[in-house]
């Protein structure tokens, strides 16, 4: 089983590295390319890494996404928000707010159970950071709207925690099961934000006064993949967001510690090959054969999505008064969906049992669309806005 994993692993990166130059060559992100490896060697083509697999690799997949969560908290300084004020707060609500109207109205206009409809547009505010994230670093994009976006997209899971918890006591109402469960259900969502933020934050003060022994390269790398993976799993623990404890660690930390920029860029040599293989893993896990499967409402639900992401991105912007490119290209740049998404399908099924296959084949599915076109999405609007500094091509000779 060992010799297994190792050869897998070993696929996963070099399949990974040619995709990525592939994809280079064809003027799309390096992550789509990882994507399309996964892709290949999984369930769906080669079979290389079946099922059984992917669901092995989870540990490798939390550890990728309580990186890329402590990258996006290390972008929360003070000094930051004191200059845009409340505006990353006001158009993450809109865009998550915007992409549940949409998905619901339009789903209950098809005539499709209001029920099902109201919990498939909570699960659609949820935007997932990782590929943006990778695009962001990918071709250095830096400027007012790459740093809109590392807020909004770190502000989002919080606001999808808090719509779905609305979104399912109302579903509640309507299945006429009025209980504790209706408080519980109003309680969790805010319960998990506010325990996750206090728990990164007091972790971060840990961490700062235990750098303070430690100064080599080596221990500080190895301080810090310790305490990011502690607050992931102890977020876990405590039933908290994981991601949203690792932004708070980052977030604290930026803010206390003067030496945070080494910190983070000592991590950076240890996360390129953790975040390959999360890609890979995540294109190994989709199923291609599903998609036919999910019909008017699974269209209705990508299609709706994005036009409510880019409508509400556009409206936050506008009324905290930002610059015409935050509010033309915000919105495409928040296509990609996973991590809180996919945790929501369970509590989703559990509240509508009935609906459970359609629930789950229209957030798998529509989370293959949108990994395969949002990376390429958030390049082109970036590219647009006028933030990628170094041109594709003039970049082409790395991967």
């Amino acid at each position: 089983m060992d010799n297994v994993i190792i050869i897998e692993v070993v696929l996963m990166i070099f399949l990974s590295i040619l995709f990525g130059r592939i994809a280079k060559l064809l003027k799309m992100p390096n992550v789509t390319g990882y994507l399309i490896a996964g892709l290949i060697l999984g369930p769906s083509f080669l079979n290389l890494i079946p099922t059984s697999m992917v669901n092995g690799f989870k540990v490798v997949s939390d550890m990728a996404l309580a990186f890329i969560a402590f990258s996006i908290g290390s972008e929360f300084s003070i000094s930051y928000f004191k200059k845009v004020g409340m505006a990353p707060i006001i158009i993450a609500i809109a865009e998550s707010f915007g992409a549940v109207i949409f998905v619901s109205a339009a789903l209950i206009i098809l005539g499709f159970d209001p029920k099902l409809s109201l919990l498939l547009g909570a699960i659609a505010s949820a935007t997932a950071p990782a590929q943006t994230i990778m695009v962001i670093n990918q071709y250095k994009a830096k400027g007012s709207l790459t740093s809109m976006l590392m807020s909004v997209v770190a502000i989002d899971d919080a606001v999808a925690l808090i719509a779905f918890g609305f979104a399912a006591t109302i579903v509640k109402l309507m299945e006429s099961s009025l209980d504790a469960n209706i408080i519980l259900s109003v309680v969790s969502p805010v319960y998990e934000v506010v325990v996750s933020l206090v728990l990164g934050a007091l972790i971060g003060i840990l961490m700062k006064v235990v750098f303070r022994w430690f100064k080599k390269p080596s221990n500080i790398l190895c301080i810090t993949i310790g305490f990011v993976l502690f607050t992931y799993w102890l977020a876990e623990t405590i039933h908290g967001s994981s991601l949203l404890a690792c932004m708070a660690l980052g977030g604290m930390l930026t803010n206390i510690y003067s030496d945070v920029d080494k910190v983070m860029k000592i991590s950076e040599g240890f996360t390129p090959p953790v975040f390959m293989i999360f890609f890979a893993i995540s294109g190994a896990g989709f199923e291609v054969s599903a998609l036919p499967k999910i019909g008017l409402i699974g269209l209705t639900y990508v299609l709706m999505r994005i036009l409510g992401k880019i409508a509400g991105s556009w409206f936050g912007g506008k009324i905290s008064k930002q610059e015409e490119k935050i509010c033309k290209y915000l919105g495409p740049t928040l296509m990609p969906q996973a991590g809180v998404a996919l945790g929501l399908i369970i509590v989703a099924e559990s509240l509508i049992p009935k609906y459970a296959p359609q629930i789950r084949a229209v957030i798998l599915c529509s989370t293959f669309i949108y990994s395969i076109i949002g990376p390429v999405s958030a390049k082109v609007a970036l590219q647009k806005a006028g933030e990628i500094v170094i041109p594709p091509k003039q970049k082409s000779v790395n991967c």
